[in-house]
């Protein structure tokens, strides 16, 4: 492929490394928002999203109104159709009707990506994105980028409102570049027919052919493991291609509920104490890296 064209717009060579450190999940519970209150004066992060459905929304809102009126934040929606936790649920914001297919039989929505877009309606869902984008919006978050939570909008049916919804808000979406060949892999690994695989292969080169901005990989700290982190995090980094690349953690502080809620708590404090670590600082700022934040992307969209 040639290279990402967002570089030159940036003032980047095409040989040049450029990392979004990324903070995923943040209010979906008390420890998410706790970890990432410290993360934003520690410095090292530099872009996250919220949880619309989730039940500390709120309280992240309410700190990003407070901390953007002395220091701009980085906040985006990590749009969320998908309830993945045994016993702590969320649904949709937009409806409580079933015939959307939004919500299993407990009414909350479906634990995996793979169920949700087996039973959601198309239209009901789009909608529940823009409306999850419309609270955030209304509640004062300066929204910088759209993204999915567990990829549940990476779907042929979904992906076209994804990206119209990131147009129509000026902000840019996580969406990966890929050549002809892989597009199309793509669509069909994702159910696609014949004909929308060749509509959203049409898509997709649109997109950056009008000068959005897209990521070339995406990567991140693991959630099925925990130990060396610090180690690990030095591998990944060093192991970066040259392009864009959004790198995802989960960090949340160590607390009883989120304990209680999953199995991986100790991944995502393990990605709390690594972005609250000095070592690490060091590493990020030695290595030749360029960090930037989702307003980057945002800004050279809306001065395109």
């Amino acid at each position: 492929m040639q290279p990402n064209p967002s570089l030159k717009k940036l003032g980047l060579s095409e040989r040049d490394r450029v990392v979004i450190f990324h903070a995923d999940d943040i209010g979906m519970c008390q420890a998410s928002l706790a970890a990432y209150e410290e993360l934003v004066d520690f410095g090292l992060l530099s872009a996250a999203a919220v949880m619309v459905p989730c039940s500390w929304f709120s309280a992240t809102a309410a700190f990003c109104r407070h901390y953007q009126a002395a220091k701009p934040i980085d906040m985006g929606v990590h749009l969320t159709l998908t309830s993945e936790w045994d016993s702590y649920r969320w649904g949709p914001i937009s409806t409580r009707d079933t015939a959307s297919g939004l919500m299993d039989e407990e009414g909350y929505f479906y634990r995996s990506s793979e169920e949700a877009q087996a039973h959601l309606d198309p239209a009901a869902a789009i909608n529940e994105i823009e409306a999850q984008i419309q609270r955030a919006i209304a509640a004062g978050i300066d929204i910088s980028h759209i993204d999915t939570h567990m990829g549940s909008v990476f779907h042929p049916a979904l992906l076209a409102g994804y990206v119209q919804n990131a147009l129509k808000y000026r902000v840019p979406a996580m969406i990966l570049r890929q050549d002809r060949q892989s597009l199309e892999k793509t669509a069909r690994d994702m159910g696609a027919p014949l004909p929308m695989i060749e509509l959203y292969v049409q898509q997709m080169e649109s997109l950056e052919a009008q000068g959005f901005p897209m990521l070339d990989h995406i990567t991140g700290m693991p959630l099925e493991e925990h130990e060396n982190r610090l180690q690990r995090a030095i591998e990944a980094v060093e192991a970066l291609p040259a392009g864009i690349t959004h790198f995802l953690i989960h960090p949340s502080k160590d607390t009883p509920e989120l304990r209680a809620i999953t199995p991986d708590w100790r991944a995502r404090v393990a990605d709390y104490q690594l972005f609250m670590d000095e070592r690490w600082r060091a590493h990020v700022e030695s290595c030749g890296i360029h960090v930037i934040g989702y307003k980057h992307l945002r800004e050279l969209m809306r001065n395109s």
